[in-house]
């Protein structure tokens, strides 16, 4: 019985030593992409639930606050769908996320109206278009966009334009568009709100016997107090200099009251490695400070890491790097290192400490790119990787994104990565 427990103990240890309590950050992962957690988005308080979350789990490891709470707040501008939403073709409802989805950027529209049906021919030829911008008042204009077969890059341009124009532009007076796909649905949220609504469409229809759609959305613009999670473990040596580790907590939310997106790899996987870092630091004390950034509104438009280095909780030239987390449960084909050309010596270092541990199976550089939250710090001079997880399952911004399909192959070797990659400086 002894010698169990003292293994036990001796396997606990490790874990914390080594940087890779694997079950830990799956919990993380699986509470943060639960329902309960509402997406993390701005409907229902997704976003509050999930930072309360975090900053409990800042204050069990010990975690020092610049802060009451660890919070900073900031506010955003957001366009959010919080009622039950429809969607029907002929009578016959779409499930929403599955089968539909609303454009980020629509406005409420509720009623039962004829439709117009577009395709390629018509949007190229100036004159069918102009008379289905003519005829179009009142109506939904349904375009048929699994047909085009165009392959010029300037023509599938125009098309964009064009469709983009035809949704959203005041001398188009349609009530609503939607588009027919055969492409992978994905959403996204924005900071504002046009005049009427548009759909993506993906499912089995004859379009050709659709003559009415019905639709009931609410959309609501708000003026929303969210807030980063920042703790941060003090340095035994050089406690004025700074390791930055930041991941974004938020996901796209709820669109209506049934949809609901986990995000587990985008973000939650960056915040699970985020806290299982901070687990291994609060038992191994670092020779600089460590701060933990656990960053708000990042899918609006990076606008949580915008707030904070416009009012930092500490100078950003203390930071000697950063590195930003974001997308990081798979791995089955290595990791891939935006700004690697940028600070070519420390790509260099993650080249040689992989190589001499056989940590991960490639670890690939890539150019500047304002692409996550790091961007916002690279700006202002902070050196700076943004590093994600290449391979494995490819749900993104859709509701398949899970924790129970998500791997997390290469998450223990990561870890190390990073806990090496540190201790070279």
């Amino acid at each position: 019985m002894k010698k169990s427990i003292l293994l036990i103990l001796i396997l606990i240890t490790y874990q914390w030593v080594s940087g890779q309590d694997i079950e830990y950050a799956k919990e993380i992962v699986k509470t943060l992409s639960s329902p309960a957690f509402k997406g993390r988005g701005y409907v229902e308080n997704g976003d509050k639930i999930a930072a309360k979350y975090i900053s409990n789990q800042y204050s069990t490891l010990g975690l020092k606050s610049f802060t009451k709470n660890y919070y900073q707040y900031f506010k955003i501008d957001v366009n959010t769908f919080p009622s039950n939403m429809k969607l029907q073709f002929n009578g016959k409802e779409l499930i929403p996320g599955e089968e539909f989805m609303v454009d980020a950027e629509s406005s409420s529209l509720k009623g039962e109206f004829p439709i117009i049906l577009v395709e390629e021919q018509d949007l190229l030829d100036d004159d069918k278009l102009r008379n289905t911008i003519d005829s179009c008042a009142g109506k939904v204009l349904i375009i048929d966009e699994s047909k085009f077969e165009s392959t010029d890059n300037e023509i599938k341009t125009k098309l964009k334009d064009l469709i983009k124009y035809l949704k959203f532009s005041p001398e188009v007076p349609s009530v609503a568009t939607i588009i027919y796909t055969n492409q992978k649905l994905m959403w996204r949220g924005l900071t504002y709100q046009e005049k009427k609504p548009a759909f993506t469409v993906k499912k089995d229809l004859d379009l050709k016997k659709v003559k009415k759609v019905a639709i009931d959305v609410k959309a609501r613009f708000v003026n929303y107090k969210t807030q980063n999670v920042v703790g941060y473990i003090e340095g035994t040596e050089k406690p004025d200099s700074f390791f930055v580790l930041i991941g974004h907590y938020d996901h796209l939310g709820k669109m209506g009251t049934k949809a609901y997106f986990p995000g587990a790899n985008d973000n939650a996987s960056g915040v699970a490695m985020l806290l299982n870092l901070a687990k291994y630091y609060a038992v191994n004390p670092p020779k600089y400070s460590i701060a933990f950034i656990a960053l708000s509104a990042e899918e609006i438009g990076i606008l949580g890491s915008k707030n904070y280095v416009e009012n930092p909780l500490f100078n950003l030239g203390k930071i000697r790097f950063l590195v930003n987390l974001d997308m990081v449960g798979t791995g089955e084909e290595g990791i891939k290192v935006v700004n690697g050309s940028v600070y070519q010596d420390k790509f260099d270092l993650l080249c040689r400490i992989n190589k001499e541990n056989n940590y991960l199976p490639s670890v690939n550089i890539r150019g500047a790119a304002c692409n996550s939250d790091h961007c916002r710090f690279y700006e202002k001079g902070v050196p700076s990787f943004y590093i994600y997880t290449m391979g494995g399952v490819q749900s993104y911004h859709d509701l398949y994104d899970k924790f129970e399909t998500l791997p997390m192959t290469e998450f223990s070797d990561y870890s190390k990565l990073m806990i090496d990659f540190f201790n070279h400086f």
